[in-house]
C-alpha cells in the first residue's frame, strides 16, 4: 500500500521544506533522500554537508543566520588549526567537528552511511528517516574556466566565482542506494514524490544521476511535484541562477520546468512568477508563496505540497 512520501534534497532549501514535511508526516510516512555528491575528505574526516545541514535542521539545532553549520558554534579548533598551517578554507566549528569525528569513526568500524546517519540523528533527536543517495561516494565534479573542480573547492574555497562549463557525476554508475530505500521502490511503496527547492545541477541532479532512482521516478504512477528554487527570475539562495546563465539558460520557472519535465507532473512557483508561466506545457503548474522565511511558512508550503500530492493520488 502506497503511504509513504519521499522527498528529494540538498542542502539549505531543501532542509527547509524537509523541516515543514517533518512538522506534519509521522517517522513512518516521511522518507527523505539526500544528496551526497558535496561530501568530501577533509583533515581525514568524511564530511557530508547536505546530510548533516537537514540532520541540525530537523533537530532544531542549525544556525538560522547561515542555514548551515550548527548554533552558538565555537571556532577554537579552527584558529588552532590555522595557527599550525593547516588549511582552513572549510569552516569546522567545534560542535560540527564532532559530528564529522564520529562519523568517520563509524566508517572505520565498517558502518555503512545510511546506518550511520539514522544513528546519528536518532541521537540528536530526529527520528525521521534520513537517507544518503548512495553508500558510495558520487562526487560531483564541476568543469569550469579555473579547470576541473571539486563541489567543494568551487562553492567554498572559491566562493562560486568560477565560470561553469559542465557537471560531472562521479562514481553515480557504481552508487549503490541504501538497501531499505531499495526496497520500498521496489515495494511501490510511495504516493508521491516532492524534489524540495534545491539547486538542480548541484544538489537534485547528483542524486538523479544514479540510474535506479531515475528510473523510478520516470516510470512511477505516483505524482511527482517540484518546487521552483527561483522566485523573479532569482535564486532564493546561493547560485543557482549564477549557473543557469553560465550553461546559456534563462533563470526563470520555464528553465525548471524544461529540467524536470521527463520526471515531473507538477511545478510549484511563486506567486511573483505568475506572469512567467505562460509556456510551461509540459506540466500542471500551481502558485503559493514558497519563500520559507520561518517555520510557520516551512510548515504552511508543506502542507500545500501535500494537499496537491494527495489530490493528484485520488
Amino acid at each position: 500500500m502506497k503511504t509513504k512520501i519521499l522527498a528529494l534534497c540538498g542542502g539549505i532549501g531543501g532542509a527547509k521544506l524537509a523541516f515543514g514535511l517533518s512538522k506534519i508526516l509521522s517517522t513512518e510516512k516521511l522518507i527523505l533522500l539526500v544528496n551526497t555528491g558535496d561530501d568530501f575528505i577533509h583533515h581525514n574526516l568524511k564530511i557530508c554537508p547536505d546530510i548533516d545541514t537537514v540532520m541540525y535542521t530537523l533537530a532544531e539545532i542549525n544556525d538560522k543566520v547561515n542555514g548551515w553549520g550548527i548554533q552558538n558554534e565555537t571556532w577554537n579548533t579552527l584558529e588552532s588549526l590555522k595557527k599550525l598551517g593547516a588549511d582552513s578554507w572549510f569552516q569546522l566549528g567545534d560542535k560540527d567537528l564532532a559530528t564529522h569525528l564520529r562519523r568517520t569513526s563509524l566508517l572505520n568500524e565498517g558502518k555503512k552511511l545510511s546506518f550511520i546517519t539514522q544513528h546519528l540523528s536518532n541521537l540528536l533527536g530526529v527520528n525521521h528517516k534520513i537517507f544518503p543517495m548512495s553508500e558510495t561516494p558520487v562526487s560531483t565534479m564541476l568543469i569550469t574556466d579555473f579547470g576541473r573542480l571539486s563541489f567543494q573547492e568551487y562553492f567554498v574555497k572559491l566562493r562560486c566565482k568560477p565560470k561553469i562549463k559542465s557537471l560531472e557525476y562521479v562514481g553515480r554508475e557504481e552508487a549503490k542506494i541504501p538497501k531499505s530505500l531499495d526496497k520500498m521502490i521496489l515495494e511501490n511503496l510511495f504516493s508521491g514524490i516532492i524534489i524540495c527547492p534545491s539547486n538542480p545541477y548541484l544538489s537534485i541532479d547528483p542524486i538523479l544521476s544514479i540510474n535506479k532512482i531515475k528510473k523510478y521516478l520516470k516510470e512511477t504512477t505516483s505524482p511527482v511535484l517540484v518546487v521552483s528554487p527561483i522566485i523573479n527570475n532569482k535564486s532564493v539562495k546561493g547560485p543557482t541562477s549564477k549557473i543557469m546563465k553560465e550553461l546559456g539558460k534563462d533563470p526563470s520557472v520555464q528553465t525548471i520546468a524544461d529540467h524536470y519535465q521527463e520526471i515531473t507532473d507538477v511545478l510549484m512557483i511563486d506567486n511573483k512568477d505568475l506572469n512567467n508561466i505562460s509556456k510551461i506545457n509540459s506540466m500542471s503548474v500551481e502558485t503559493d508563496s514558497i519563500y520559507m522565511g520561518d517555520n510557520v511558512k516551512k510548515i504552511s508550503l508543506a502542507k500545500r505540497c501535500l494537499e496537491l500530492l494527495e489530490g493528484m493520488s485520488v
